[in-house]
């Protein structure tokens, strides 16, 4: 409670967690006339003739929108526009700390996909990439499909892809530590929203053959009803076996638990039925689907949280700065799967054979350097698959 009420009070001390600075300074009439009128008519006829040279002329070369219509902020559910603002606040502010690149808040006043489609595409001009940001399930994968398709810059839902890169890099050391591999081991991801879904896409490219994906109803199975697109497309790619039941069901002889789901859904009864040395990365917050001292006592090698105060935090600063990062620094058109690999790869890259431990399996969310890692991997699979541009 402490701790909620003081950042209440800096936040009313803040007064926003943002500003815009200038990076020109106007001391003189000559200093006037070159960045404004008349001089500023150069560099606006320079990009009429040769559009890409907004790149070069402006700051959309190092600027992201994060834009979110405010309707699956943090654990907070549907809370609008306006209240999710110091959220996108935040996240502009962990853009520039953690890797200098310049992003502003946008909400959209909709929950219409045609209306948050058509408004993004109307602003995206002004921006090297968009980063959206606590769109509820299933509009989210429509959004942001559509927009991919549309806008020659990079899309990227962190919500989805953030934590998928951060999960997947924990489990490559974590893996290693349990002398397992993604093809041999079966996963169960509980939570089919936006976060789940990409999780489950994301450990398909890691190899993952044996993946179940569950919710509420229990086991995603092609019968399951009220099943969503995204959630029907999954289980054609998901239970392989075509297995029926709930969680505990679905844990039977599995390896590896990823929960983006609910708290305390999880219990020590339910780990006794999966494989010795099980890894668990239980990453509802504020509380995790079972905390780690109870899942240390049952027999799990390995656990995760989304929390600070315990170790192996799955923290989505890790991906996103790097990645917008990279990405912009060619110019990239999109941030595609080999690019998201590559982030992955990078993240596990930091803890180092010796570092490596159970409590141990993810880089700290202020190491510096993950950042630089994941910006020079993420650079390096877009020259591979060359959605580069300079």
């Amino acid at each position: 409670m402490d701790n909620k009420k003081e950042a209440l009070k800096k936040h009313y001390e803040w007064n926003g967690k943002i500003e815009v600075i200038s990076r020109v300074s106007i001391k003189s009439l000559e200093d006037l006339a070159l960045a404004y009128t008349p001089g500023v008519a150069e560099a606006c006829l320079a990009i009429e003739e040769e559009p890409d040279k907004a790149y070069e002329l402006t700051r959309k070369n190092n600027l992201v929108a994060v834009i979110t219509n405010g309707t699956a902020v943090l654990g907070l559910g549907a809370i609008g526009p306006a209240a999710s603002m110091p959220v996108m606040e935040g996240k502009c502010i962990l853009f520039k700390e953690f890797a200098n690149v310049d992003a502003f808040p946008i909400t959209i006043q909709s929950r219409e996909v045609d209306t948050i489609v058509q408004t993004i595409e109307q602003i995206s001009g002004s921006f090297g990439g968009i980063n959206l940001e606590d769109i509820a399930a299933p509009e989210c994968f429509e959004v942001e499909r559509r927009l991919k398709a549309s806008l020659d810059i990079p899309v990227f839902h962190d919500d989805q892809h953030g934590t998928a890169i951060v999960v997947v890099a924990g489990l490559i050391n974590a893996l290693k530590l349990v002398d397992k591999t993604f093809e041999n081991s079966k996963v169960v991801v509980n939570g089919a929203g936006s976060a789940g879904i990409a999780v489950a896409k994301h450990l398909l490219n890691f190899g993952v053959k044996n993946l179940i994906l569950t919710d509420k109803s229990g086991i995603l199975t092609t019968d399951t009803p009220n099943l969503n697109s995204e959630q029907q497309h999954m289980t054609n790619v998901t239970n392989l076996t075509h297995q029926h039941g709930d969680l505990t069901t679905a844990l039977k002889d599995a390896d590896i638990f990823v929960g983006v789901s609910a708290a305390n859904i999880l219990t020590a009864e339910m780990i006794q039925v999966m494989n010795p040395d099980p890894i668990v990365f239980a990453m509802a917050n504020p509380v995790p689907e079972i905390m780690p001292d109870v899942a240390l006592k049952a027999g799990v090698a390995v656990i995760g949280t989304g929390r600070s105060d315990f170790p192996n935090q799955v923290n989505n600063v890790l991906a996103f700065p790097g990645v917008f990062k990279g990405a912009l620094s060619v110019r990239a058109s999109d941030i595609n799967e080999e690019m998201k690999v590559a982030a992955s790869h990078a993240i596990a890259s930091l803890v180092t054979t010796d570092d490596l431990r159970a409590d141990y399996v993810i880089p700290d969310a202020l190491d510096p350097r993950v950042c630089l890692a994941v910006t020079n991997a993420v650079k390096e699979a877009a020259i591979k698959t060359r959605v580069n541009r300079i």
